[in-house]
């Protein structure tokens, strides 16, 4: 029999129920040793040593095979094992074990007729443990096979503290991510990175940014005609398709308010097409609406607002913070919202003038804006 019948054996680690196994023994008396030898006035012998020194849990097996075979199903902390055995002797077991180096395998005290120094330095090459020549003697088997047993207690120990060092490693990185994710959530990736570093206040100062408003007209009228749980369910649907648009876009999503949503190109990593990639997310939110045509009736639209120049951004608050933008341009950003019309994406002059090589723009006039007087303003066609 070679050792090629027992290889492929796929455990790296003890079981959950080995592991309890191993924590319910920890002294030496309580040690699990399998004699293996094909003699059976041997064992005996070996038994009744063993016995003297006060190991109570001995299984006996006839030959390499069954060795083998019972190793696979059950946990033992040492094994005796004879050289010269029928079906598979001493070394084809040892070449089994060396072949599955992953397998929870005890150490071996090999037990031989045998006087040469070869065959001791072979075993000793294919892992055993060590090596006593018969007729063993019985103090020196006691010495070594206690020796041998705390060894396999003390790397048993060892190995079950790292297996929960891991685990616990693991739910902490886990938890991590978890936290991190959150974090993602309410704040730019680069802006988290900040916090985390240890910086308490952050503000800075971006001149060129895109601040976009979008407002549902006609929210008010139709949630007098759907429960709770539909109008919510319809406004969810619609701002997560939002979230999409604003990550495909490479843009932030700054803040919904009721049924208001907040978007803003070039923060907090600057870039020089804010304008166009704004405009282009605000094309596809109004076709966003359009495929909840059916579930609203037709009776949701939205107002689209968007102005370009400087803001300031930063993070607010101690408890529930979030990051935010302030300045001119997000007040006139709103105020394009406020005085656009459904349907269509309503631009101040100065994003006009940074799409204008990309985009239809329709000349709206001169209209009155609170806080700005009379102001020149614009309506987005297609891509040119």
């Amino acid at each position: 029999m070679t050792s090629s019948a027992f290889t492929g054996f796929a455990p790296s680690e003890p079981t959950a129920e080995l592991e309890a196994a191993g924590a319910d023994r920890p002294g030496f008396e309580s040690a699990r040793v399998l004699l293996v030898d094909d003699s059976r006035l041997i064992r005996m012998g070996l038994r009744r040593s063993l016995e003297s020194i006060g190991l109570q849990h001995i299984v006996e097996a006839n030959h390499g095979r069954e060795a083998i075979e019972m190793l696979v199903r059950e946990p033992f902390d040492l094994m005796l094992l004879d050289m010269e055995m029928p079906e598979m002797n001493g070394m084809e077991v040892l070449q089994v074990l060396r072949d599955s180096p992953h397998h929870p395998w005890p150490p071996v005290i090999v037990i031989s007729g045998g006087t040469g120094i070869d065959d001791a330095v072979r075993c000793i090459e294919l892992g055993a443990e060590d090596y006593l020549p018969k007729p063993f003697n019985p103090v020196l088997l006691k010495a070594r096979v206690k020796t041998s047993v705390d060894k396999k207690q003390l790397r048993d120990q060892e190995a079950l503290r790292m297996r929960q060092l891991k685990r616990q490693h693991e739910a902490l990185s886990q938890e991590q991510a978890k936290t991190e994710q959150l974090l993602l959530n309410i704040l730019p990736r680069k802006i988290a990175q900040r916090l985390k570093a240890g910086e308490e206040h952050i503000a800075d100062a971006c001149p060129n940014v895109s601040v976009l408003f979008a407002d549902m007209v006609g929210f008010t009228k139709m949630s007098r005609t759907m429960s709770a749980s539909q109008l919510v369910e319809v406004l969810g649907d619609l701002f997560s398709r939002f979230d999409l648009i604003t990550e495909k876009h490479g843009l932030e999503k700054i803040k919904t308010i009721g049924d208001c949503y907040m978007l803003a190109g070039g923060v907090p990593e600057p870039r020089d097409d804010h304008a166009q990639a704004v405009v282009d997310a605000a094309m596809d939110m109004c076709k966003a609406l359009e495929e909840l045509h059916e579930r609203t009736g037709g009776a949701l639209q939205m107002r689209i607002g968007v102005h370009s120049g400087p803001i300031v951004a930063g993070v607010i608050g101690i408890r529930k913070f979030t990051y935010d933008l302030w300045g001119d341009t997000v007040n006139v950003a709103s105020r394009m919202e406020s005085t656009g019309m459904p349907g269509k994406i309503h631009v101040s002059m100065s994003t006009a003038a940074l799409i204008d090589a990309e985009f239809e723009l329709e000349a709206r006039g001169p209209i009155e804006v609170k806080s700005l007087g009379s102001v020149e303003t614009f309506f987005v066609g297609r891509r040119k």
